[in-house]
């Protein structure tokens, strides 16, 4: 297995299939030691331009025919098994992730990038039924589907590679060009990935990578007008933003979250239990799905409390780089801080704190609450942190109720064995996906992913991303 590092001129801008410095220096941080672990050199004004002209001119000259593009896109999944270690370190380093949670990034990405190269193929239009209009019987239509043109892809620090993939593969494969500006907390995973498609063959010009801020990079891309879709993931206030900013111009959010789930008095406890724990705390419940909010109906309430508790006890907290870890540090202190201060608001308006909440530096232990934690920020807020609420129901109504409360509306899901309960919390869980015998934070990466109300709109996976990132077009042969 090949291990590459960060070189220093990896730590610039990619643009043109060149490493470019910027001007402005951005200290990569050792989420675990806090120490500094890189330099990276934030984008110009003048770059961005400049990748953006590069970018329009690539879509003047036109992609690789889709077998091409499918090609590269399977050669670049060979490549990151081959760098896997590389990834992983530096995730572990970078984004905090213990071993396992990084090495997970890693698999779905590969899967992400096989499961866009068969789409590569498929990018097709439709029939249309002219003999089904009086007079029109004669006509033959159909449509085709185009690139939309320049793609910016603005990516989060909690899934730097498998995310990133999900806006870069699909953009790159319905045949657009890719401007990646990824989260400053994870520039160097990004970094790594950039190499992997170029050295598996995407075209130089298809592809630029804009280190910096959202504030400013995140601004000047925003303001380009040649820019043709806008795809992001993070928060609901930067996504308000971008969305005035984009005009009628089309974009994709995933956005914001307080994702549930419910467990009836009929749940086969012995497979819910496992899958709460880990969609509670993996990536240090930094996942936009993480379970935060847990209706548990009454009779079973006390068991289920007792179990998570067990379990939360067998999820120790530190040191990423220790096997025996199973959630590693937040992104930052101020993060932990503001997640140790929650539970210490619920627990003082009342809430019982079952174990956890203890803070050293960025690392929190596994919390989980029960009873009190509604109406408070541990509840009422997206945590982002491992922090497990629980509050009982005694009809689903109400259980269903309480979820759909929030503003957000990304995921939710429903441990039950009755097939009736099943469908009723399907027709009335107002979230983009309802997962039955699932955690809110299940996901296979083929499915259509996306979210209603304020947490999104539209839709990731391969087939539908590329989709969302083309334009239809009508075809019509007159007699």
């Amino acid at each position: 297995m090949e291990t590459f590092h960060i070189s220093s001129e990896m730590c610039g801008n990619l643009i043109n299939g060149q490493w470019r410095k910027g001007e402005v220096p951005l200290p990569v941080i050792d989420k675990y030691s806090g120490e500094q672990i890189a330099l990276v050199s934030a984008a110009t004004s003048a770059q961005v331009t400049q990748a953006v002209q590069i970018a329009q001119q690539a879509m003047e000259r036109g992609a690789p025919p889709p077998a091409e593009r499918a090609a590269i896109l399977r050669r670049a999944a060979t490549l990151l098994a081959e760098r896997r270690t590389a990834f992983v370190d530096v995730m572990v380093a970078e984004a905090g992730f213990t071993q396992p949670d990084a090495a997970g990034e890693v698999d779905r990405a590969i899967i992400t990038l096989g499961l866009t190269a068969e789409e590569c193929t498929r990018i097709v239009g439709e029939m249309v039924p002219f003999a089904a209009s009086p007079g029109a019987h004669q006509r033959l239509g159909y449509t085709v589907r185009h690139p939309i043109g320049i793609v910016a892809a603005i990516t989060p620090f909690n899934s730097p590679l498998n995310t990133v993939l999900h806006k870069v593969a699909p953009a790159f494969g319905a045949g657009n060009a890719v401007l990646l500006k990824p989260s400053e907390y994870t520039p160097l995973t990004s970094a790594l990935l950039a190499q992997v498609l170029l050295d598996a063959g995407m075209p130089v010009d298809f592809l630029a990578m804009l280190q910096g801020c959202g504030d400013t990079v995140g601004s000047a891309l925003l303001a380009a007008p040649e820019v043709a879709f806008y795809t992001f993931t993070g928060s609901t206030r930067v996504g308000r933003i971008i969305q005035q900013a984009a005009g009628l111009r089309r974009t994709q959010m995933e956005l914001g979250s307080i994702a549930s789930t419910i467990v009836c008095a009929d749940a086969d406890l012995d497979k819910a239990i496992p899958k709460l724990v880990n969609a509670a705390f993996r990536k240090a419940g930094q996942v936009c799905t993480s379970v935060q909010r847990l209706y548990v109906e009454r009779p079973v309430f006390d068991t289920v409390a007792q179990r998570l508790k067990d379990a939360a006890g067998a999820f120790p907290a530190g040191n990423p780089r220790d096997a025996a870890t199973r959630v590693g540090p937040l992104i930052n202190e101020a993060a932990a801080q503001r997640a140790e201060q929650w539970i210490q608001e619920a627990v003082a308006a009342g809430a019982q704190l079952l174990c956890g909440g203890q803070r050293e530096g960025s690392v929190i232990q596994p919390a989980v609450l029960i009873r009190g934690a509604a109406h408070t920020s541990a509840w009422c807020m997206e945590a982002f942190a491992p922090l497990l609420s629980l509050e009982p129901f005694d009809h689903l109504d109400e259980a269903i109720a309480g979820a759909n409360s929030t503003p957000y509306g990304l995921s939710a899901g429903v441990f039950t064995t009755n097939i009736n309960k099943a469908f009723l919390a399907t027709q009335k869980l107002r979230f983009g996906t309802v997962q039955i015998n699932e955690t809110s934070s299940a996901r296979s990466d083929v499915m259509p992913f996306g979210g209603v109300k304020d947490s999104g709109f539209g839709k990731e996976g391969p087939w539908h991303a590329m989709r969302e990132m083309t334009e239809e077009r009508l075809v019509v042969f007159n007699p």
